[in-house]
């Protein structure tokens, strides 16, 4: 089966700045790669309204983000939790993909 043309060519965006996924790649690479990619990716989408908040973890305090859609509430709750095997990436890398499900799915 042949990859998603919009996936080949982020592949190919990817390896033409530099960043090749392998076995050996290093946690420290990976991140610096996750932070390039923001700049090459279009900006998110707006929302009714934003919201960063803490809460209470095992270890400390975790932060996450809150997203209304626009329209009219109560809204459903829709939980995303980011790839990156808790090492890669943050609220921030997240945030245009976020922003981009929050308004079709109805959710906050």
């Amino acid at each position: 089966m042949p990859l998603d043309p919009q996936a080949q060519a982020l592949l190919e965006q990817m390896k033409a700045m530099g960043f090749t996924y392998t076995s050996d790649l290093t946690v420290t690479r990976a991140r610096e790669m996750v932070q390039a990619m923001k700049s090459v990716r279009p900006d998110g989408e707006p929302v009714a309204y934003v919201d960063d908040r803490l809460i209470p973890g095992p270890a400390g305090e975790i932060p996450i983000r809150i997203y209304t859609p626009e329209g009219i509430g109560p809204f459903p709750v829709l939980v995303f939790f980011h790839t990156g095997g808790w090492q890669v990436g943050d609220l921030d890398t997240q945030d245009p993909l976020c922003r981009r499900i929050t308004n079709p799915c109805g959710s906050e």
